[in-house]
C-alpha cells in the first residue's frame, strides 16, 4: 500500500481518523526539545533564579496542562485518557550559553497514541521558559521539538 495522510480524505478535505475500530492498549512516547539560552540565565536557573519566580518548575507543569490540552490545542488529535504524564527539565552549558534540556513522557489506555501529547508537553513546557526568561534573554531559542520513541498499538515500538 502507498503511504498516504490520513488526516486527509480522498477529496483532499480534513477529518478526524477514525479509531472505533483499533484495540485499546497501552501506549507511550517520549518527546524532546532544547530552549536554547545566555549563560546568564544558565546561571539564574542554577542559583538565585530568574526575576519571575522557579522556571523550571512553572515550566514542568505547563508541560503536563500542555499534554493534558493537545486536543484542544491541535484540532484533529483526539481527546485521549492521559494516564501520566512525567516532563523532566535539565538545566545545560553549551558552547555557545546554554540550553534548557526538555524531556516528556506521556502514557495512555487508548486506540490512538500520545505522540502529539508528548511534543505538545515538550512544547508548551519550552515557551513557558521562554516566557520566564525573556526579561533576562530575549534571545531564547526553541529548537529540535521531536518524538523520540512511541510504543503500543497496531504499528508497534518505533525508536528515533
Amino acid at each position: 500500500m502507498e503511504p498516504r495522510l490520513t488526516h486527509v480524505d480522498a477529496a483532499g478535505a480534513a477529518r478526524m481518523v477514525d479509531v472505533s475500530d483499533k484495540d485499546v492498549t497501552t501506549r507511550t512516547a517520549t518527546a524532546s526539545g532544547r530552549v536554547l539560552v545566555s549563560s546568564t540565565v544558565v546561571g539564574l536557573l542554577r542559583g538565585e533564579g530568574v526575576p519571575k519566580g522557579d522556571a523550571l518548575a512553572v515550566a514542568r507543569i505547563a508541560g503536563i496542562q500542555g499534554a493534558k490540552l493537545t486536543p484542544t490545542l491541535i484540532p484533529l488529535c483526539h481527546p485521549l485518557p492521559v494516564t501520566g504524564v512525567v516532563v523532566d527539565l535539565e538545566v545545560a552549558d553549551t558552547d555557545d550559553g546554554g540550553a534548557v534540556l526538555i524531556s516528556a513522557t506521556v502514557r495512555t489506555t487508548g486506540r490512538t497514541g500520545v505522540e502529539m501529547e508528548a511534543m505538545a508537553a515538550v512544547a508548551t513546557a519550552a515557551l513557558t521558559v521562554v516566557d520566564m526568561v525573556k526579561a533576562v534573554d530575549k534571545g531564547a531559542v526553541i529548537t529540535d521539538v521531536r518524538v523520540e520513541a512511541k510504543s503500543g498499538g497496531r504499528s508497534g515500538d518505533w525508536t528515533r
